[in-house]
Order: structure tokens, then sequence, then C-alpha cells
């Protein structure tokens, strides 16, 4: 009776939505590792095939996104899914996309994003008893577009700002940007069959709602192309098609403003600018929240000044003012990349705007590479110090127009044949000749100027090929090694410059660690002794311990800490990287190598038994040779196509992960087909 009267409660709830795609005009093919491929006449029925595809693998985690975009998490995750959902209202997600929908979002988009919602619908009806909140349904474009904007938003630290305004309150359920990622691109000046290479190689998180999925989208409207997005996104947001391909890494100038307001002593409702008192938009907002199996309703106030979405608390009024709340066409953007076929049309797209950040690394069949620290960043005035709170009182800090793609460091075919980011300076992307300089560049954009690990490593290999091989490429892209002069932030030098007179009862370990090739191998004991040191010192720092530098006696009393580690859960300290750290999938375990910052990098948190498994950094990997015949692509996910445990194909990457070993991958829709394992539509719903 229950299950009927649930398939009743969705049928009614989807009465109004009429299904425009014929499902039989859409082709899902699965390939032998299920990646879905899909096929359909037109990009519209594209999107929706991909939203059941993807719905088929991760229909759980697609549902948490649209939660957010309608403020509905709560009801699904009690109090941390509540906090979400106040954050989406209080910084105006949804009645930003309300107002721009209809006149920012190209009617040829809409109908993509239509579908894809579409699609979303069909499958929660056609699947009831998988839907987490039943009055979630039916989604539509302006619920993932809300969530498009709050992600953006969190890219660009709003998550870290209100942290720091709320000094240290609930921590948002979406994770803060990623830690590290490489992109590469090699020309013919450099690569010795004169091809153009791209190695795609952004650090997720292994699982949830940023985790990458790949995909293959192909119409005959254009749209051709291999890569991977999150789940919720219609579209592909790195990868390649026929004729070019890019990467995204983690850029971080100054996207965001945090303003101190002036409030009216006699008026907490209003502040000072420029001499008047202006009032606070204030507005109340409903949270629901399921507390102990009941929905409880919440009701909280908000506040909106002329300057951004304004938090007042104990200490003040403060306000956020970023790029990435004044824009809804990312997604478009995104999509126009998808379908560029040359660098004009390419830049023509950057040139829209509306991503408000990350690094992009091109590359194309026509010789092409390109560099670019993308950002919606505005022109400020230099009279002010941006790298701080600023004042809320005048109207010189409240920004209103932006930097074209023309003021951004971005470098076009350097005479050295190589570009890279791995998070590091834009202003050390190519050979050192050949390199941008910051002083050219407005200096309230507040790009970053320095290195890393990965950055300084890769500076290291290339300086070894003055022609590149494919193999060589790879080589780089995989590599264990840290660079022989250390970029952490809290200086580690010391630890390596022990001496077993140091402590005799430490000798063995202190041998391990000053004769460690600083390779993070599966045989390494150094790498796995240096891992446990490098988690607990980052612990340390995380609950309140202050130090940028490493003493002797800290080096020490650290190495004791990881004997006592090791003896207690291995009983013994000679362990391996491979035996303390796995890449965990279910009941599925398997040694992993690689350490923070490293080029092939791993960050892991704890598992079991002293064990810890991977979470954030290698993921999906995708490298692409352009040739004159077409790209030849391969690819690798870290677990497999699928997040569903019964799947086949939830684990069945994961061997070929660990030995950096790849798939080939194909764009060639004939090809696709002919090797398929299974072609299927998705479901008719009545």
């Amino acid at each position: 009776m229950k299950s009927k009267l649930l398939i009743l409660v969705l049928l009614l709830a989807f009465h109004v939505q009429g299904q425009s795609i014929d499902p039989k005009a859409v082709d899902i093919i699965r390939d032998k590792w299920g990646v879905p491929h899909i096929y359909s006449k037109t990009d519209a029925g594209v999107a929706y095939g991909l939203a059941w595809a993807h719905s088929e693998d991760d229909f759980n985690t697609i549902q948490q996104g649209f939660l957010a975009g309608k403020a509905m998490l709560g009801l699904y995750s009690g109090k941390p899914g509540a906090t979400l959902d106040y954050i989406v209202q209080f910084l105006g997600c949804r009645k930003l996309v309300n107002e721009r929908y209809e006149s920012d979002i190209s009617p040829q988009y809409k109908k993509v994003l239509e579908e894809y919602a579409e699609g979303i619908n069909a499958y929660a009806k056609a699947h009831p008893h998988e839907v987490l909140v039943k009055k979630l349904f039916p989604v539509g474009p302006k619920d993932m577009l809300t969530y498009s904007v709050l992600q953006l938003a969190i890219s660009c630290g709003v998550d870290k700002a209100l942290k720091e305004i709320l000094e240290g309150t609930t921590p948002l359920v979406l994770p803060e940007a990623p830690g590290g990622s490489n992109a590469y691109a090699f020309n013919s000046k450099i690569t010795a069959d004169g091809n153009v290479y791209l190695a795609i190689n952004s650090h997720q998180p292994l699982e949830g709602p940023v985790a990458w999925y790949e995909a293959h989208l192909m119409s005959d409207e254009g749209w051709n192309i291999l890569g991977a997005l999150f789940p919720g996104s219609p579209i592909i947001l790195h990868g390649c098609n026929e004729y070019l391909g890019w990467a995204h890494t983690v850029n971080n100038p100054d996207k965001l403003d945090v303003y101190q307001l002036e409030l009216n002593p006699v008026n907490k409702n209003q502040y000072k600018l420029d001499g008047q008192w202006e009032n606070l938009i204030v507005s109340e907002v409903r949270l629901k929240i399921k507390f102990l199996g009941i929905p409880i309703s919440v009701k909280r106030k908000i506040y909106e000044s002329k300057f951004g979405p304004t938090m007042v608390t104990a200490k003040g009024a403060f306000a956020l003012r970023t790029g990435a709340l004044m824009e809804i066409r990312a997604l478009e953007q995104w999509y126009c990349m998808n379908k560029a076929k040359n660098f004009s049309q390419f830049k023509k797209a950057l040139g829209m705007s509306a991503i408000p950040g990350y690094n992009i690394v091109y590359g194309d069949r026509y010789d092409t590479i390109y560099y670019l620290s993308n950002g919606k960043l505005p022109v400020r005035n230099p009279s002010f110090n941006w790298m701080t709170s600023l004042p809320g009182n005048t109207s010189q800090t409240l920004w209103s127009t932006f930097h074209s793609i023309k003021d951004l460091p971005q470098v076009l075919n350097p005479p050295s044949g190589y570009l890279f980011n791995s998070n590091n300076s834009p202003f050390n992307a190519t050979s050192p000749l050949d390199n941008l300089q910051s002083k050219n560049f407005d200096p309230t954009m507040g790009y970053e100027t320095q290195d890393n690990n990965r950055s300084l490593r890769f500076m290291e290999l290339i300086a070894r090929y003055p022609k590149l091989t494919y193999e060589n490429f790879k080589t780089i892209k995989y590599d264990l090694q840290l660079p022989a002069k250390l970029a952490y932030r809290t200086n580690a030098d010391t630890l390596f410059l022990l001496s077993p007179k140091d402590d005799p009862s430490l000798q063995g370990m202190i041998n391990t660690i000053t004769t460690w090739d600083r390779k993070a191998t599966f045989d390494s004991k150094g790498a796995a002794l240096f891992a446990i040191i490098y988690y607990q010192v980052v612990k340390e720092q995380t609950e309140g311990a202050s130090y940028r530098s490493l003493s002797k006696k800290k080096c020490l009393e650290l190495l004791n800490f990881a004997k006592g580690y090791l003896v207690k859960d291995f009983g013994s300290t000679e362990v391996t990287l491979g035996a303390y750290q796995k890449l965990v999938r279910g009941k599925k375990s398997i040694p992993l190598q690689g350490i923070p910052d490293v080029i092939s990098a791993m960050r892991s948190g704890v598992y079991e038994n002293g064990r810890v498994k991977g979470e954030q950094g290698e993921s999906y990997i995708e490298l692409v040779k352009f040739t004159p015949n077409g790209p030849e692509i391969e690819t690798i996910n870290c677990y497999g196509a699928s997040n569903r445990p019964k799947s086949e194909h939830y684990a069945d990457q994961m061997e070929l992960f660990v030995q950096q070993k790849t798939k080939p991958m194909t764009l060639n829709r004939e090809l696709v087909y002919k090797e398929a394992k299974r072609v299927y539509h998705p479901e008719k719903i009545k």
C-alpha cells in the first residue's frame, strides 16, 4: 500500500511536466567499462540521455545537488543540510537565477537545461523508491543553475569568508576547493612527433558532489566531446572534442571582498554609506530540517546591503561581494567551450567571462597551446588594501565592473613549446624566458606568486627533455618524486638533516627518513613515515598549533609519535606506503601510492587499523594526443563508472588506476557502436 501511495504521489507531482523528448530517439551506449556514450540527433536529446544515464549510476548524489538548489537539503541530511540551505538563501543564489534566467540564458541552452531536468524527472518517476525527498520533484533548470551559482561561489572562497566571520561555526557540507591539480600542454616545438599533447589531471575528492563522472556526448548538432563532469552537470566541464581540449586547475586570485559596515547605534538595521544612513534589506527565510524523522520548520533572518549579502554578528556587520554572485551563465559558457571547433571559437566562449575562476590549459589539433588564469575579477580602486577586509562606509570600495579577458594573465604558443599549471603562480607557466611578469598586471587582482612541490618538480623534469616523446609526457604526468627543494607550507628541512646521534632510540627511523629518495612508491618505507608525520602536523595545525618550520626538537617528537603509531597498529616500524595507504571501494582495499603534493598526488584520511584511504588527488585522468587524424585518447577513473555498489563497474578500474595504467577511449561514433556492450534507451514514462 505504501509503495502504491508513493508512486501515486510522484505521478501527481509530475502531471504538469510533459515529456517532450522521445526516449527512443536517445541512445545510451555503454562500453566495456560501463562509461556512457550518449547519442541523439539534438543537443537537448543528449542532455536528456546524460541525465538518465548518470542517474542510473549515481542518482543519490545528483539529488543532493538539486536539494541544495531548492534549499531543501535539511529534509534529507538534517542540520548540516539546513546549514547549506541557509547559505543558499543568504547568498541570494535563487533570487539571482530568477532575476536573470529569462534574459541571460540563450534559447538554445534553455532547451538543453530543460531536457536535462526532464531526464532527471523521468528517472525519478520510473524509480520512486530511489527518491530521497518526494517534495524535491519535479526539478527544473533554475534548480540546477542555483546549485551551480552556489558551487562557484564556494570555489571563490565564500565558505572560508563566512567561517572567519562566524569564527568557526558549523562548516559547510560542500568541500573546500581541491588542494592540487595538474594541467600540461605541449606542441610541435618540443614534441618529438610534432603532435600536441594535453594532460587533464584535476585532483578532486574521490567521492561526493565534486567527484568526477566520465561521459561522452554526441549529437548531430556538433556536440562530440569526451571528458568529466560533476553530479548534476548537463555538460562536460573539461575534456576534449575532435578538434581541441582543455584542463582546469584551481587558481587563487582575489575573487572575493569582505566589507565591514558601520551600523547605526540607534538602528541596527542601518549602515553608513558616504555619510548617509542606508537601510539593510531584511528578509526572513524558512529552513526545513528533518529531526528524528520529523520535518521541523525554523525561521532565520537574512540581510543584504549595497555591497552584497550581509552577516550581522555580535562583532558587527560584514558584507560579501564576488563576481560569482552576479552571473548565472557559467554552465552555458562551458557548453560553448564543449562545442568550439578551433581556438577562435574557444576564445570567444571564454570572452563570456561567466566562469568566475580556474586556470585553463588548452591544446588543439592545429598545434595551438594556450594558458589563461581565468577569473571574474573586479576593477578596484588602487587606493585601498584589497588583501584585507575593507571599509563599507564609502562607495569608493563598491566596485561594479570587471576586467575583460584581455587583462588577465595568459600565454599563447610560447617559444618553449609547453605550458603548465599545478595551482602555482600564473607567472610561472612556461620556460623562464617566456613567462609573464607580475608587474604588468593590475596588483588589485591579487594573483598568487608562489610555486609548490608539483610546479618545482615539473620544472626539474621538463629541463631533461629538449624533445619530448609521448612516453616522456606520461612519465612526467605520473611522477611520484618530490623536488630537490621542498615547498610545503611548513618547512620540514630539519627532518632530513637529523643524525642517529640526536636520539639513539630512534636510530632506525632517522635512517629511514634521511635516506628516503623522496619517492611516494608502493614499496617506500620513507614515504609511509613521511606521510604519517605530514598528517600529524596538519592535524596539530588544524587544532591551533602555530609553526612555520619544524625544529629539531619537534622533528624528534614527531618521529616518536610515528614510532608509537606504527608499533601499535602494524607491530613494526618497517612499514611501506602500500601497506599503510589504501584505495578503498566497498569491500575492496588495495595498496595506493602517492602523497600530498607530488605530481601524482594523493591525500588520505582515516580508514581502519592505522591504515588510511585515499580521499582526494588523482581521480579522473584524461591524456590526449592530437594527431592529423584526430585525437588519440586514454583515460582512467579511480574507481569505476558507477557509484552503485552492486554494479560490475563500481570498482573495475581500481587496479589499472593504482598501476598508473589507462583505458583507450574514442570520439568515433561508428567505433563506439561497434564496440558497445549494451545499447538502450531511457524508459518511456506514461
